[in-house]
């Protein structure tokens, strides 16, 4: 058992001892709390049309790859295993991501000859001829220094980010109405994810700290853009960055919104999806804290579809 989910228990133990009867722990069960899939968003609708197929058409050929790739399915389950969740949350976020987003590719060993194409060169992240590395360094994001965790210090500075810069004129100069990770972390053009999880390279410093503990792989840093990339990309240094990122969605609605959301991988392909699991447990929290009924986490139009199809998914891990 990793240490982070042992830390993860042993968390809720301490809130269970601590808030007495207080404390409860609800538990989502498997399957869609709407009868119907939300509104795919337009731009998704785009990027399939874009590619002249259908998002049934990319389903099935996702599906097609992990049937045929035993190897990968079996690599999905020992890192699944080492961060202590069940498989199908990792085949949701990986079908949901080649379903709404890109079309995947025949073979797994085709995303590393996509990846040694892009890492030829050397990668930067900056903006506008400032590099990260000295955007950080700015005094607003004082508040941040000392913070060792790569997620909490990521989450600090995308807070900063949020609140002092974007879009925003700071210093003469002015910043993009966009994410942090989309104005500094994306070097090759707008929009783009990579790899077998499509993951950005924010996410992947964030998770830093989990991966080098749990799987052993060096940490990564916004200096050398290239390991950052490479980890994304790379099909065999992927998997333990799409498994963290899910056992942290996992453990932010239990330990924060007070949901186990382990049993519905339509929830957790929806933090996959959506980002920001840490946000979103603490504004879910906050509404239940207002009112005297529960509300519970909702999948939205991808995390529904993984459900919908669970079954199905299930069946590439007999």
């Amino acid at each position: 058992m990793s240490s982070f989910r042992i830390a993860a228990i042993a968390t809720l133990i301490l809130l269970l001892g601590a808030s007495g009867p207080a404390y409860s722990l609800t538990v989502v069960e498997p399957g869609n709390r709407s009868a119907e899939q939300p509104a795919i968003p337009g731009a998704s609708k785009n990027r399939t049309q874009a590619l002249k197929t259908t998002f049934d058409k990319k389903y099935q050929k996702v599906l097609g790859l992990l049937k045929r790739d035993r190897r990968l399915i079996s690599r999905i389950k020992s890192t699944s295993e080492d961060y202590g969740i069940d498989p199908i949350h990792m085949i949701g976020a990986i079908v949901g991501e080649h379903t709404y987003n890109v079309d995947a590719y025949d073979r797994a060993q085709t995303y590393f000859i996509k990846a040694v194409s892009y890492l030829k060169d050397r990668i930067d992240f900056e903006y506008d001829g400032e590099d990260v590395e000295d955007f950080i360094a700015r005094p607003q994001f004082s508040r941040c220094e000392g913070i060792t965790g790569s997620r909490e210090l990521w989450t600090c500075r995308e807070a900063v980010w949020e609140k002092t810069f974007r879009g925003k004129k700071v210093d003469g100069k002015s910043f993009p109405n966009n994410r942090l990770s989309a104005v500094f972390f994306q070097p090759f053009y707008a929009g783009q994810t990579f790899g077998l999880g499509q993951l950005n390279p924010l996410t992947a410093l964030m998770m830093s700290d989990r991966v080098h503990t749990v799987s052993g792989l060096p940490e990564l840093t916004h200096t050398e853009g290239k390991k950052v990339y490479a980890a994304i990309m790379d099909p065999n240094k992927t998997l333990p960055y799409i498994a963290a990122t899910l056992a942290t969605a996992i453990d932010d609605y239990r330990e924060i919104a007070g949901f186990d959301i382990s049993r519905n991988p339509g929830l957790t392909a929806t933090l996959y999806n959506t980002g920001d699991s840490l946000g979103r447990a603490k504004e879910l929290a906050s509404r239940n804290r207002k009112t005297s009924r529960t509300i519970y986490p909702e999948e939205n139009y991808y995390g529904w579809m993984i459900n919908d199809r669970e079954d199905e998914l299930r069946a590439l891990l007999d």
